[in-house]
């Protein structure tokens, strides 16, 4: 029974790390682009490429509402919405009935939220930048875009490292929310044994998400190292 458990739970813990790094690949460049247009202090970029964003107010204003309103409300909430709400609205069922169908749904609506997020990281991370590093850029002859590609968001990196880790370890125990439309994760699986009478498979689970939590806190316990470069 054990080895029927560990082979169910490994299956559930696939599905977990595929929607996982599905929602990273997506929401880490999609939270950088919706952060550009929530910016409010660096004003000296507003005239590159890269704030104009921020710079036309109706899509700055846009920008700042889906932010407000993807943050403010639950993810399971969005997922819910997400996956029944076209067909209940337009009566045209646009995921399907499919698991394939279902692990998109899920995949949009994490990579929509965690994108909201993420910027909000970015757009702090932007900001707490010094304005003499601007400066200096300028005395220097550099470009705007120069600068902000090559001084502001190296300096950026390294200080939302921490905030970024702890909303992608959120992230790997907020997959288990999926299973609201029938994604069968890791903790779908464990729950099937329940009606088997036994509990001791959902504290098992946990073993697993100890194990991936474990060693992306490794991970990025390295990256901090690695990025220390302005000691």
């Amino acid at each position: 029974m054990f080895w029927t458990v560990t082979r169910a739970l490994l299956e559930g813990t696939g599905t977990a790390a595929q929607l996982f790094f599905l929602t990273l690949l997506f929401s880490l460049p999609l939270g950088l682009v919706i952060s550009f247009g929530s910016i409010n202090k660096w004003r000296p970029f507003h005239r590159c490429r890269i704030g104009w964003l921020s710079r036309f107010q109706p899509v700055s204003l846009l920008v700042k509402s889906i932010v407000w309103i993807f943050r403010g409300t639950p993810l399971l909430l969005q997922l819910l919405i997400i996956y029944y709400g076209p067909g209940l609205i337009f009566d045209v069922n646009i995921w399907g009935s499919s698991t394939n169908g279902r692990m998109i749904a899920a995949v949009v609506a994490f990579v929509l939220n965690y994108a909201c997020y993420f910027s909000e990281i970015y757009r702090g991370g932007i900001e707490s930048v010094p304005r003499g590093q601007y400066e200096a850029g300028l005395v220097l002859g550099m470009t705007r875009r120069q600068i902000f590609f090559k001084v502001t968001l190296l300096q950026m990196v390294k200080r939302i490292v921490p905030p970024m880790s702890n909303e992608i370890i959120t992230l790997v125990k907020d997959t288990s929310l999926a299973r609201i439309i029938a994604v069968v994760e890791i903790i779908k699986q464990g729950e099937t044994f329940l009606r088997q009478g036994m509990i001791w498979p959902l504290f098992y689970t946990g073993v697993f998400y100890l194990v991936f939590v474990g060693a992306l806190t490794l991970l990025f316990n390295w990256i901090e190292k690695k990025l220390d470069y302005f000691r």
